[in-house]
């Protein structure tokens, strides 16, 4: 029977003492764990907007790159220009001048052009590669061992790509 009806005095010290560990956690556990919550949801958030500035870079850098391929395709297609009207007016002086003319013209603006789309297209990737090593790079030096440490890791990451950027644009 003492069981299912505990005797008053028990009951008395068990109220007693829950009560007193329900002020100490409500005194000092309960705001340590909600200021942890509210730290950790900070720092999420300020993670989460860092990722989409990067985001937004890395769109920048490839609007930049098609945007030189299309200035290159313009290019090509003024200098294509430019070699026709050549060899039309050298056909009308003397056919034969005008056929060597032309091809040479036309040769050396395909190279060009080549050369040019050539040398936009490795600068790009360059580029591109150059900061996936780095960060690879930084990645493997580092010792992930804890979400603090990752995180941390991700925040000097981005600070220092951005700043070799900085560094690479000046240059």
């Amino acid at each position: 029977m003492d069981l299912l009806m505990p005797s008053t005095g028990l009951l008395f010290w068990m109220t007693i003492v829950f009560l007193v560990v329900l002020a100490v956690l409500w005194k000092w556990g309960f705001p340590a764990i909600t200021k942890m919550v509210k730290e950790r949801k900070d720092y999420i958030d300020d993670s989460l907007r860092k990722a989409h500035e990067a985001n937004e870079k890395l769109a920048h850098i490839q609007q930049e790159g098609e945007s030189i391929l299309q200035e290159a395709r313009e290019k090509q297609a003024s200098i294509l220009k430019e070699a026709t009207a050549t060899r039309e007016a050298i056909v009308a002086k003397a056919q034969t001048q005008a056929k060597d003319e032309g091809a040479r013209l036309l040769t050396d603006a395909k190279a060009e052009i080549e050369n040019e789309k050539r040398q936009a297209i490795g600068e790009i990737r360059s580029q591109v590669a150059e900061l996936s090593v780095k960060i690879a790079e930084k990645i493997l030096r580092e010792k992930l061992s804890a979400d603090d440490k990752q995180m941390d890791l991700i925040d000097k990451l981005l600070d220092e790509v951005s700043k070799d950027e900085v560094k690479s644009d000046v240059h």
